[in-house]
């Protein structure tokens, strides 16, 4: 073992080798034989086994390798696995990727800037968060430095009726064939007209689950327990359906030979050309047609037992995520008040 005098440091450092592996580091001190008995120490600790951490943290682009085998290889759902892996690509493209994780501190990640909505910010911080956890638990590092999320809001933006036409107008100008667009404005109405979650339900129907005498869709799977549930099919939904399936009577309503799944898993980029098409919002997203269809439902019918039931929601603070203020309506309502009042007057 080695003690001595770094030019940059006004502290000794120690120099020695365990089992092929050099160790090199700052005692801190700088008298000489409180610096001994340090090295000492960390000598018998690593020697021993004790020294958790005997080499340098590695780069979180390094780490990152060794993070997203992990991911690959876990029982995780598709979606989930595409979040990290999409949290990783907006790190990847931040300066703290080229760091030392034991170099990266809180300051550095509360300047991170990421493009786009709290959600997307959220997604590259969840996943450095779990980055970490995950190298405390290899013994990388030691300490895993404080990440607070972004305050996240529901989504303001319905799949109304008006955004339905443009959207359908902006496919027809996209260049498409036919059956793709088709396929787009079947998923359009059918997410509209049903609920169903996009990814999670939708694109997983199998018609099997498809009663045509109660018109009834069953969904056997869902995000909760509570999922698991009926759906009423409203008249669009008949006709998209029998225009699709024809005579068929088993297998995914919407199959796809690309997918090793067996059925289609997304159409988030045919979404983004018809929106952008259309000169809609960039935060509408497919998703929001189910927001509308929960307004939409609980406005004519007022029943919330009804909508919680037909949407899989078992909460009904999550169900009123889903409601959106309907804003003729009560402009409607005050103008009637007044209206009465002015009469009795």
């Amino acid at each position: 073992m080695e003690l001595y005098d770094k030019g940059d440091s006004k502290y000794l450092w120690y120099d020695f080798t365990v089992a092929g592996i050099r160790y090199r580091r700052s005692t801190k001190e700088t008298n000489k034989t409180r610096a001994a008995a340090i090295a000492a120490l960390k000598l018998a600790e690593i020697t021993e086994g004790r020294d958790s951490i005997p080499r340098k943290a590695p780069r979180l682009e390094d780490l990152s390798k060794r993070f997203l085998g992990w991911v690959k290889d876990l029982n995780l759902q598709r979606k989930s696995k595409l979040y990290y892996r999409d949290g990783w690509r907006l790190l990847a493209a931040t300066a703290i990727s080229n760091m030392r994780l034991d170099t990266i501190t809180d300051d550095d990640i509360e300047r991170l800037r990421f493009e786009g909505s709290a959600s997307t910010t959220n997604c590259a911080l969840r996943t450095l968060r779990r980055m970490f956890h995950k190298a405390e638990e290899w013994k990388l590092i030691r300490k895993v430095p404080k990440i607070r999320l972004m305050k996240e809001y529901g989504r303001a933006l319905r799949l109304d009726d008006d955004a339905e036409r443009k959207l359908f107008a902006g496919a027809e100008v996209c260049g498409w064939d036919e059956p793709t667009r088709q396929l787009f404005k079947d998923i359009v109405v059918l997410v509209r007209d049903t609920g169903m979650r996009n990814e999670r339900e939708l694109y997983r129907l199998r018609t099997e689950h498809i009663n045509w005498d109660t018109k009834v869709i069953y969904v056997p799977d869902s995000k909760t327990p509570a999922g698991r549930r009926e759906v009423p099919m409203s008249d669009r939904v008949v006709a998209v359906l029998t225009d699709r399936l024809g005579a068929k009577r088993e297998g995914f309503v919407f199959p796809s030979k690309r997918s090793s799944s067996g059925h289609l898993t997304t159409i988030a980029r045919r979404f983004r050309e018809a929106r952008d098409k259309a000169g809609l919002p960039k935060n509408l997203v497919l998703y929001c047609a189910r927001h509308d269809y929960g307004t939409r439902v609980l406005a004519r019918t007022g029943n919330l037992a009804a909508v919680m039931s037909t949407m899989g929601h078992k909460d009904v603070k999550t169900a009123m995520r889903y409601q959106h203020p309907e804003l003729e309506l009560v402009r409607m309502a005050l103008n009637s008040g007044r209206s009465q009042t002015a009469k009795k007057q």
